[in-house]
């Protein structure tokens, strides 16, 4: 009953996040404001995250468990609404970045949560669903946003509809069993927290960074790599519905296979996929007639991203209880986003400087470093 309500409150809470990240873009372009403007105000939310993520802990220590998850949804739908119920930009910004701070929270004690609440022998195909959960809310909400209508009173009643889903959302987390953290005084909070963890796991941090980049952050380079090679338009962006189905479908039978495998050959295995695609990226750049190989290597990326991910997740879940559990987790998503935001950032470059080589040595490097992690863990 506790992970049914987890997930269902989780689902709804980012179903409505989802919706509203998008039009609030499209409010603001229809106020007048630059794109660069927009971009900032957007991006206070990913600010808010980072900026709260090493102190999640404290929060968990402070509220309880199921406080924090209380407060991860109570916080952005109050944030959301003075969004809706304002008119001033710069408002909407310190709003944005309020609400940001609270995904954080959400983020980090709804997946410590969820591992351990699993049963150890289920645990890895229940993190497995978990994300794949999440993955489908990135495409749901957008697509709800676009079903209701985006101008006008279609507009209006996408807003509403978002904060519903968020408001249920957190009347669903009350049906989240109660549950009392074992004494852990000796777990330290904070920066300091986040580098005993560190300290503890390095090679799952590592590979969380891995993760991130492949996954995430490389969803917002392929299209700009599918131009580079020639692809039309409308192929190149579909490169990154590729890497969303890999990971939309690998996430449960990853999981599955570290619940009745070693869960260190299951992870190794899929470095060396994720390396073995990309060794197979050049031949995309050489030869006209190898395109449609980028659909199989963007799917083999999507995959083997997220599944180191989901099994990092159920690495630590394995090692941790309580407050450092959380810890743990914090370190494993900063490792993530850190991931999301190099890719695009190094990748662009290597692909512009070298269109041929310079995106496949630089991927090269960053997936043998998540293969020669695993090897020595």
């Amino acid at each position: 009953m506790g992970l049914a309500a987890l997930f269902a409150s989780t689902f709804c809470e980012l179903c409505g996040l989802f919706m509203f990240g998008p039009l609030l873009l499209f409010t603001l372009k229809a106020r007048g404001l630059d794109t660069a403007e927009v971009g900032l105000i957007s991006a206070s939310q990913w600010l808010g995250m980072v900026l709260a993520t090493p102190f999640t802990a404290g929060w968990v220590r402070r509220l309880g468990p199921q406080g924090a998850l209380q407060a991860s949804g109570v916080v952005p739908l109050l944030a959301l609404l003075g969004i809706t119920l304002s008119t001033s930009a710069p408002l909407w910004a310190g709003l944005y970045l309020i609400a940001g701070a609270a995904g954080a929270l959400r983020w980090i004690v709804a997946e410590s949560t969820v591992a351990e609440l699993a049963p150890a022998a289920w645990r890895g195909r229940i993190v497995g669903l978990y994300e794949t959960m999440v993955g489908a809310t990135f495409v749901l909400g957008p697509a709800l946003l676009a079903l209701i209508g985006t101008e006008g009173a279609g507009a209006e009643a996408s807003r509403w509809t978002a904060l519903a889903l968020v408001a249920l959302g957190v009347l669903l987390t009350a049906l989240v069993p109660k549950r009392e953290h074992p004494a852990d005084e000796d777990v330290r909070l904070g920066w300091h927290g986040i580098f005993d963890a560190l300290r503890a796991a390095p090679a799952v941090m590592v590979v969380g960074f891995v993760g991130g980049f492949f996954e995430a952050g490389l969803a917002s380079l392929l299209p700009l790599f599918g131009l580079a090679h020639g692809f039309p338009v409308a192929q190149a962006a579909l490169l990154v519905s590729a890497s969303g189905l890999g990971s939309a479908l690998m996430m449960v039978p990853v999981g599955l296979a570290a619940d009745r495998w070693s869960l260190e050959r299951i992870w190794r295995w899929c470095a060396r996929v994720n390396l073995c695609a990309t060794l197979l990226l050049p031949l995309v750049g050489l030869f006209p007639a190898a395109h449609p190989l980028a659909w199989g290597i963007a799917f083999a990326w999507g995959g083997a991203g997220g599944a180191l991910y989901t099994l990092a997740m159920v690495d630590i879940g394995h090692r941790h209880q309580g407050v450092a559990l959380v810890n743990a987790t914090a370190v494993l998503v900063m490792s993530y986003t850190l991931g999301g935001l190099c890719a695009p950032a190094f990748g662009a470059s290597a692909l512009q400087f070298a269109p041929i080589w310079g995106l496949p040595i630089l991927l090269s490097l960053v997936a043998g470093l998540g293969l020669r992690a695993l090897v020595k863990h």
